[in-house]
């Protein structure tokens, strides 16, 4: 990837997505929406009663020009993107769950889904709580880089503007994702997946009444939303399916986890937990780690053992490489 290509691209991105925030007066992540939106339709500047005004219209077309996203590859599409995202995080204050997955994790849970996956072309890969479609995307470009190439990808979503964003996402990838704007919690409009991700978001779910059949739903008060996302995950999934989710680190310390555990021992096995590097995240408090489960099925079983551990940061190129090589010795013993 040329480098200097994807920060002038970034660059003069940057200016467009100024300019329409400045003459709309709109959110800096709607003149983002807006701007890829106009790029992906041939260049074209969408105007509604008379706004951006003409001298504007006529400055973000020439700069449309000189991004020209047809010059870029897929790859490099992915990164002005989320310099973007970035960019517009650092304009106005973004909540925690709606931040994107960094790269660096879409790549160990396809690294992981590669090992206990089996894929078949039409393999149905679910993104339960899709987002900017950040995630997603990794995924797909190192499951291609593999040879998973021929997948029904599904994300759902019910925010409009994460929903818009990974629109956008797919559009760039050139990925054929049906995205569903839907509560994820609420009876899914997507067929059962041999494969689910999400980076699960943290806190409470508000409608008690629409959660009130889940076994990990609190008798009182609001109940945990990753709890009841891992549940309804291990329904959407077929038999045998596998579930990969980033979950808050020592989510399994928590008094309440019990319920959870329950859930999961009885529709399922739960396969690993791996923490994520500690340098990944700011601080203490919103480390992650990845939960490895398996819906139960006539050719599932419990692993033996179950996968634990740490894994090191990439930059640390001996310890990686050995700490992969643990979990491909597990797989080998567990699942070829």
């Amino acid at each position: 990837m040329a480098l200097a290509k994807v920060e002038e691209k970034f660059q003069l991105l940057n200016e467009a997505i100024e300019l329409l925030q400045e003459n709309v007066e709109c959110s800096a992540l709607d003149a983002l929406i807006e701007t890829f939106e106009n790029l992906l339709d041939n260049g074209r500047v969408h105007v509604e009663d008379g706004t951006p005004d003409e001298a504007t219209v006529a400055k973000l077309k020439d700069l449309y020009q000189k991004i020209d996203l047809a010059s870029l590859s897929k790859e490099e599409r992915r990164s002005v993107l989320q310099l973007c995202l970035l960019q517009a995080y650092k304009r106005e204050k973004v909540q925690a769950n709606h931040q994107m997955t960094p790269d660096t994790i879409g790549f160990l849970l396809a690294y992981l889904i590669e090992k206990v996956g089996k894929y078949t072309a039409g393999l149905k890969l679910l993104d339960l709580t899709v987002g900017t479609g950040n995630l997603l995307s990794a995924i797909l470009s190192t499951l291609k880089k593999s040879g998973w190439k021929e997948l029904d990808v599904y994300g759902v979503d019910n925010d409009d503007t994460m929903l818009a964003l990974a629109n956008i996402s797919a559009e760039l990838m050139q990925s054929k994702t049906q995205l569903v704007h839907q509560d994820a919690l609420a009876e899914l409009q997507v067929p059962p997946a041999d494969i689910v991700v999400a980076d699960l978001p943290i806190g409470y779910y508000p409608l008690d009444s629409r959660v009130r059949e889940y076994q990990t739903s609190f008798a009182k008060g609001h109940s945990y939303v990753h709890y009841l996302l891992i549940e309804q995950a291990l329904e959407q999934l077929v038999a045998g399916g596998w579930g990969v989710f980033v979950v808050p680190r020592g989510m399994f310390e928590a008094p309440e986890a019990k319920q959870l555990l329950q859930v999961i021992q009885a529709k399922g096995y739960l396969q690993g937990l791996l923490n994520l590097p500690q340098p990944l995240f700011i601080n203490e408090n919103s480390q992650k780690s990845i939960l490895l489960l398996q819906k139960k099925g006539p050719h599932a079983k419990q692993a033996e053992p179950i996968l634990l551990g740490e894994f090191p940061l990439m930059k640390n190129q001996l310890e990686f490489v050995k700490f992969m090589q643990e979990i491909d010795n597990w797989q080998a013993q567990n699942f070829a």
